[in-house]
């Protein structure tokens, strides 16, 4: 048996416990009893230390050391690339370290959901130090002397860089700043009115993940506080979120998850449990959760078939022609939460989280300080106060689970969604009409063959350019965002 052959049936093993340590995940954010939290965190830290060590078995070293990438076929020289890309980094990472990690975030988890809850920040800070400190130990043993939020960020986004992406931001945030400005001065489209049923929120939830092509055979859809998608290949899981008056919150939660899931299940199944299985980044992942959920679920010809489904779901809602309908869907208000922003202000709030992580990681803004960091920040950018720490630096789960360096994703994924519209438009000429008729088979067939197919084949920026036949740019996207809101506001 050649050392390609072994390695890769080894990488099997990883893969899937990897996936079981993913459902422990899924399972303390949807079902798991309150009162397993600390028990859930050994578990957590004892599987984290069994993959630990399987990631920088010795035996993985004398394998690489053997294997002529020249030799492989294209398939074998991307699964090395990500397999020695990875050694690299795990070698570097204390055993001991990765299990604290593991730990400490189970239990963060659960300490900022009961802060949250109570709009204490002061309960939450503590345990947060205590992760930045452990995420900071990490960066410094992989950033090999090097920035360690660069070094952080190639957990999610391979190849990325937070002085490439913070040029990119930078450019995007003016034209972003001016178009809400403009906006604002147009009379506010007239929302939804009413009480929407939960169950009937979750049947439509059901009608539309069929829509967007979600396989509920290797697929479950559950309920969280924070949505989010699990998974890959023969078992990925979504959760969504409802409210009695605000049924796009779980309408655009579940086509947003629908979009991370369908690309996982998609992937080629010859890639099943091995490095080329997952979504290539979290960029790329963003982006198909982003266009499916904003270029195709939010655009006029897809409202216009939603506005009839709502009425078939709801009765009357207070909105009587999809014209009023789009706008209501695409209205541009003022709001705290970044899940819930409208696409002109979204990245504004991923803008915000990035500077605000990059200085907590370098140690330029203290925990202590990050509320009133994060409220100074937020009435710069917004113009309004944060009334309450839930809407505030409380909002979101990712640094409690030591996600630093995740956030720039979701603004580089709807950058990357931006030019992948922009070609799926030029490929699919009656894209408007299929989705008047709500179906979406043709766009998303294109997205499928075009990328979602091909996993981690292609380093990120190579999978977008491949699919979209250009590398990637934030224009393609200021364009459509200035295009489409401008219309909508008759700008």
């Amino acid at each position: 048996m050649s050392a390609y052959t072994e390695l890769v049936a080894y990488q099997r093993e990883t893969e899937a416990l990897g996936q079981v340590m993913g459902r422990l995940g899924w399972d303390q954010e949807t079902v798991m009893p309150r009162g397993a939290g600390e028990q859930r965190a050994e578990e957590m830290a004892a599987l984290e230390g069994v993959l630990h060590a399987r990631r920088v078995d010795p035996r993985m070293g004398d394998w690489l050391d053997k294997i002529e990438d020249a030799d492989l076929d294209p398939v074998g020289q991307a699964t090395m690339r990500i397999v020695r890309k990875d050694y690299a980094r795990n070698t570097k990472v204390p055993g001991e370290l990765a299990s604290e990690i593991a730990r400490t975030v189970s239990k963060a988890q659960g300490v900022w959901a009961e802060a949250r809850a109570n709009e204490d920040v002061s309960a939450f800070l503590p345990v947060l130090k205590t992760v930045i400190d452990l995420r900071q130990q990490e960066g410094a043993a992989i950033s090999d002397g090097g920035d360690t939020y660069d070094a952080l960020l190639q957990d999610y986004e391979p190849g990325g860089s937070a002085t490439e992406l913070s040029s990119m931001f930078d450019a995007m945030r003016p034209r972003l700043v001016a178009l809400r400005d403009e906006i604002w001065q147009r009379p506010e489209p007239k929302g939804v009115t009413g009480s929407f049923d939960v169950d009937a929120q979750m049947a439509l939830s059901d009608k539309l993940s069929n829509a967007f092509g979600y396989d509920r055979e290797m697929g479950r859809i559950d309920k969280a506080v924070h949505p989010f998608s699990s998974g890959s290949g023969q078992d990925v899981r979504i959760t969504t979120r409802t409210s009695d008056d605000d049924p796009f919150n779980c309408i655009y939660s579940t086509i947003h998850e629908v979009g991370h899931a369908t690309y996982e299940q998609s992937i080629n199944n010859d890639y099943l449990l091995t490095p080329l299985g997952a979504g290539v980044s979290m960029g790329v992942h963003e982006s198909q959760s982003r266009i499916y959920e904003n270029q195709l679920g939010r655009s006029r010809a897809f409202t216009g078939w939603l506005f009839g489904e709502m009425k078939d779901s709801f009765g009357d809602f207070g909105i009587s022609t999809e014209d009023d309908f789009y706008a209501a869907v695409n209205r541009v208000g003022k709001g705290y939460i970044r899940t819930e922003s409208d696409e002109v202000q979204y990245n504004l709030h991923i803008l915000l989280r990035f500077d605000l992580e990059r200085a907590l990681m370098s140690g330029d803004l203290q925990v202590n300080d990050l509320e009133a960091a994060w409220n100074d920040r937020f009435k710069s950018d917004f113009g309004y106060a944060v009334d309450k720490p839930s809407n505030g630096c409380l909002q979101d789960v990712h640094w409690s689970v030591g996600l630093f360096g995740y956030f720039p994703t979701y603004s580089l994924g709807n950058v990357y969604a931006g030019c992948l519209y922009e070609a799926l438009r030029d490929a699919v000429p009656q894209l408007d009409d299929q989705l008047a008729q709500g179906n979406t088979q043709p766009a998303l067939a294109w997205l499928r063959d075009s990328l979602q197919t091909h996993g981690g084949l292609r380093a990120p920026k190579d999978t977008i350019a491949h699919a979209c036949g250009f590398e990637p740019s934030a224009e393609p996207l200021l364009k459509y965002t200035e295009k489409k809101f401008s219309n909508i506001y008759g700008l």
